[in-house]
């Protein structure tokens, strides 16, 4: 059986893929930064290993599952919090992908042929020159977070080059109900919900004009297992090549609930504001639709859709047991 090692199986991704992996029949291991048993939605699917990633000894962990696949969903994941918190997103972000990559360089030695995917982002290329990017587009992060991922990235491609099966999913923006609502898509779909039925009054963001390529998660979760699946190891940009502004998904969201003066109900604070951000960030897949077959399932409609009627859903639900 083959056995997989997700880090970060608790967060968006990390949920989704320990279940496509589960029901492709391997035995998938998952760090958590808190007990599994927490998380219903992956408790009793993937053997939890409680990994402070913050800390040496992932590595260990590697070296004593020597498993088939890695997948490094792992990290502090909010932008915004890298500015407060940049030892840890160095520690989380890059040093951890290093001590993973030096385990599997020794299973590697030991005569083993494991496979390591790391989650890029699209926050390496910064405010890029070039649009859309691609795999080849120089990386000029703007912010810890970014900065971070670029070493990742970088260090990735450096054992590859020595040798490890070593490839890279550069994500762009990817969204689904499963999103914390520390996320700005996810604070939207939930004050819009709230917003409807009466919970609330207004919505408070840092901006509207910034623009983002944003796809549906199970749709990016699908192009890394597409990727595994390839012979030759390499770097792959996973995005719907189309951008649409905060503006727009406030929206397309507020429509979907039928309300039309939606302008009233924003309110802008500098609390929510990056000291820099891309303001335009949308990628060029063409890589990935042509070797791994794939290409986005759900518009960007319909992905604000879904997590409007989603959180609709749980508000109500919320309000009816309350």
């Amino acid at each position: 059986m083959t056995v997989a090692l997700v880090t970060g199986a608790s967060g968006q991704d990390g949920r989704i893929l320990v279940r496509r992996l589960c029901d492709a029949g391997v035995e998938v291991h998952g760090t958590f930064s808190e007990p599994a048993g927490n998380l219903p939605e992956v408790d009793g699917l993937a053997v939890a290993h409680t990994v402070d990633l913050c800390r040496p000894g992932v590595g260990e962990l590697v070296t004593r599952l020597a498993p088939d696949l890695v997948v490094n969903l792992a990290a502090i994941s909010s932008v915004f919090r890298s500015w407060h918190q940049p030892l840890a997103t160095a520690t989380t972000n890059g040093f951890a992908v290093a001590e993973i990559l030096a385990a599997l360089a020794d299973l590697r030695e030991a005569g083993r042929a494991p496979r390591f995917l790391q989650a890029s982002s699209a926050e390496i290329f910064g405010n890029p020159t070039i649009s859309p990017q691609t795999e080849e587009t120089p990386l000029r992060p703007v912010s810890p977070y970014g900065a971070a991922k670029a070493y990742a990235h970088q260090l990735t491609a450096v054992y590859r080059g020595a040798g490890l099966w070593a490839s890279t999913a550069i994500l762009y923006n990817h969204e689904s109900p499963e999103r914390p609502d520390t996320f700005v898509t996810r604070k939207i779909t939930k004050a819009v919900a709230r917003i409807s039925l009466g919970l609330q009054e207004t919505l408070e963001l840092g901006g509207l004009d910034t623009r983002r390529d944003w796809g549906w998660a199970p749709d990016y979760v699908d192009a890394m297992v597409r990727i595994l699946d390839q012979e030759t190891p390499r770097d792959f940009v996973v995005a719907t090549g189309e951008d649409h502004s905060i503006e727009d998904f406030v929206r397309v969201a507020f429509e979907h609930v039928e309300i039309a003066d939606w302008r009233d109900r924003i309110r802008l604070s500098s609390d929510f504001v990056r000291p820099t951000d891309p303001t335009r960030s949308v990628g060029d897949a063409t890589l990935a639709r042509t070797l791994l077959g794939w290409t986005p399932t759900v518009s960007f409609e319909e992905l604000v859709h879904r997590m409007v009627d989603n959180d609709v859903a749980l508000e109500g639900l919320a309000v009816r047991e309350g």
